[in-house]
């Protein structure tokens, strides 16, 4: 048997290789003229592609001469070019942040935490005040959350929401008509259980 002839194919091959040589002698003859035009991100873009393109055709060559190139240092090199990749693709698109909240609850806790050491009362007394109005207004929230819940269910006062006319809340107003609700929820939960 003889072998085919091959040397079409070289002939072949050979005038690729030139072309593509030619088609690249602008970017590859003087890279850091061309790098030094360009942005900082698409100067990273191209020295990474150029970087890859080398290390594949490398990692190619090292195939096709029958070496295991998966544990030749040529794959640590790519999977490394490949991680420039992604870096700058999150540069191009960073990811979404999660918004981030103050927790008031928390704040106060530390900033009474602070001043328990302090010795002023009219400090004190402000942050006290302040606490009061923050778990007013959470939990005037919340009822009123809970009143759009409940569309048809009469309040006992059969009116829903009328203390939410202004931006000030009474807690001690809030508290009793808590303690309300709760007793006609009561007395509503024993008439259906008799």
């Amino acid at each position: 048997m003889d072998p085919p002839n091959i040397s079409p194919k070289l002939d072949q091959l050979d005038d690729e290789i030139d072309n593509l040589e030619e088609a690249l002698q602008p970017i590859l003859g003087n890279i850091s003229d061309v790098a030094n035009k360009l942005p900082l991100l698409d100067k990273a873009k191209l020295f990474v592609l150029v970087t890859y393109s080398i290390e594949s055709m490398l990692f190619s060559s090292l195939r096709l001469n029958g070496v295991n190139a998966k544990e030749h240092p040529v794959f640590k090199e790519l999977t490394r070019v490949r991680q420039y990749f992604d870096k700058i693709k999150n540069a191009e698109n960073p990811p979404q942040k999660p918004e981030q909240t103050l927790n008031k609850e928390a704040a106060i806790r530390f900033i009474k935490a602070d001043l328990a050491e302090n010795k002023d009362k009219g400090v004190n007394t402000k942050l006290s005040e302040m606490i009061a109005k923050e778990r007013a207004k959470a939990a005037l929230k919340a009822a009123m959350l809970g009143n759009k819940r409940k569309v048809e269910e009469p309040t006992p006062s059969g009116q829903a929401g009328a203390e939410s006319n202004g931006d000030e809340i009474d807690p001690e107003a809030l508290r009793k008509k808590r303690k309300s609700e709760k007793k006609y929820k009561d007395k509503k939960g024993k008439k259906s259980s008799k």
